[in-house]
């Protein structure tokens, strides 16, 4: 508590002078870099947010968890503190939002068709309606990709990670994925993450290319896997109390601001994350390897474990139900 009150006192200390006069201020934190997806999807919202409500409003963004880290920002949101975020999936398992952390199990979603059909379906909006009773609106679902598992040793078969400690954002999922390889999970904010590879705390990590790549990370693994094995997204969500509280009109004007944003933001996901893997190639400091067929299955069998394992905390009947509508059933 005492940290979430000293960031806010921050926060307050940096909006304190604003650039211009504003009805109302919303300050959107976030935890990685400008540069990726979810970065740039922050800044086109808040382009059209004080475009279409005529400067109003004013959003101020601030990214690489200059306010909070991963563990505080939702208790911020809470608080009023701030009143926009965009936290990754798995963070609303501490809330009791368990069912958030199916989007974790590993290769459930063949391709991005299939992640787009629970996220702008029914799944999707059940899964936001299960964060109202805890003062969180969710708006909108906003993609970064596909992740790849990075090491300062060669990851082609399981056998690879026995014995690795490999920091984990907290997911009770992630945990039992990694221990399903043989790993050891390290929980850490993602701000930490760097140091604790250079510094050798942690021997690999798993991240999409973008977020990899922004944080340098690449100057500090030796291999990395292009497996595809898991995804990372974000949901864009609110303080209930503040959303609700907003005039109508400009709860409008922003709406349309959100949807326009998130249809931007996720169009661009798969190119930053193709142009930051040829990046970190151009580099030359990681070695990449592709997964074969065999590879790949050899990854799966692994990991099968996983769904029944973790079934009894985000429900068998949410993961089915994620897999019907992934699969257009």
């Amino acid at each position: 508590m005492r940290n979430i009150v000293a960031g806010a006192l921050v926060a307050l200390s940096l909006s304190v002078a604003p650039v211009w006069a504003a009805d109302i201020v919303i300050k959107f934190s976030h935890v990685v870099a400008p540069a990726t997806p979810k970065g740039k999807g922050a800044e086109k919202f808040k382009e059209l947010a004080e475009q279409y409500t005529e400067g109003k409003v004013k959003i101020e963004i601030y990214p690489n968890s200059q306010l909070y880290k991963d563990k505080e920002e939702l208790e911020a949101l809470q608080l009023g503190a701030v009143q926009m975020l965009a936290p990754s999936l798995a963070k609303f398992g501490p809330l009791g939002a368990k069912e958030f952390e199916a989007f974790d199990l590993p290769f459930l979603f063949a391709d991005k068709a299939a992640l787009n059909r629970v996220t702008t379906g029914e799944v999707g909006k059940a899964l936001f309606a299960r964060l109202e009773d805890k003062g969180i609106l969710g708006l909108a679902y906003w993609d970064n990709g596909f992740k790849i598992m990075s090491a300062n040793s060669p990851l082609r078969t399981p056998d690879d990670f026995v014995g690795l400690k490999l920091r984990i954002q907290s997911s009770k999922v992630l945990e039992a994925q990694m221990k399903a390889l043989g790993a050891v999970p390290q929980v850490m904010a993602f701000s930490e993450v760097y140091q604790a590879l250079q510094t050798g705390v942690v021997d690999g990590t798993e991240n999409p290319p973008s977020n990899m790549y922004t944080q340098k990370m690449h100057e500090v693994q030796k291999h990395a896997t292009l497996s595809n094995h898991g995804y990372l997204g974000y949901a864009v969500i609110v303080n209930k109390k503040f959303w609700e509280e907003l005039p109508a009109d400009t709860r409008g004007q922003l709406d349309k601001a959100l949807v326009e944003a998130t249809e931007y933001a996720n169009s661009i996901a798969q190119e930053e994350n193709d142009k930051a893997l040829a990046a970190m190639k151009e580099a030359g400091k990681t070695e990449f390897h592709e997964l074969t067929a065999e590879e790949k299955a050899a990854w799966m069998e692994a990991l099968k474990p996983v769904y029944e394992e973790v079934a009894g905390r985000v429900g068998a009947d949410v993961i089915a139900g994620i897999q019907k509508a992934a699969a257009g059933n």
